[in-house]
């Protein structure tokens, strides 16, 4: 719980944003295992490409929060510095996979991918947890 909290200062969407990168990775993983043949790369693609979705939520949360501070002009220079720092990892995450054939780059891209979906499923997410919220 105290996890949370931490989470929720940095940001108070991140945690419904993790929950859904977590939340498309489970539905991801249960699709691929009927569409793949070999469900062990695709598995662990996935999986990497759902922990760097995770990490990059938390870049953003985390540069969000630092550089709000700033002025216009350094704040958007502070968010696009960081946004090519994200891909970057994004191109090195694939680019590791592919050359080792550890994971499925692929499936890993759906990982990433995942990120996007929650950040559009996220403000459902935010009014279901309002409504548990005022019924407790």
């Amino acid at each position: 719980m105290e996890e949370m909290r931490r989470l929720r200062d940095i940001n108070s969407a991140l945690p419904g944003l993790m929950l859904g990168i977590i939340v498309c990775g489970v539905i991801s993983e249960i699709a691929g295992v009927f569409l793949v043949a070999d469900k062990l790369n695709y598995t662990i693609g996935l999986w990497i490409g759902v922990l760097t979705a995770l990490g990059m939520a938390l870049h953003m949360a985390y540069v969000l929060d630092r550089v709000l501070d700033r002025g216009e002009k350094g704040a958007q220079a502070a968010v696009a510095r960081h946004s090519i720092i994200r891909y970057l990892a994004v191109i090195l995450v694939l680019g590791v996979l592919m050359i080792t054939e550890v994971g499925n780059p692929i499936a890993a891209f759906v990982g990433i991918i995942g990120l996007k979906v929650s950040a559009y499923i996220q403000p459902l997410f935010a009014k279901l947890s309002h409504r548990k919220k005022k019924t407790e």
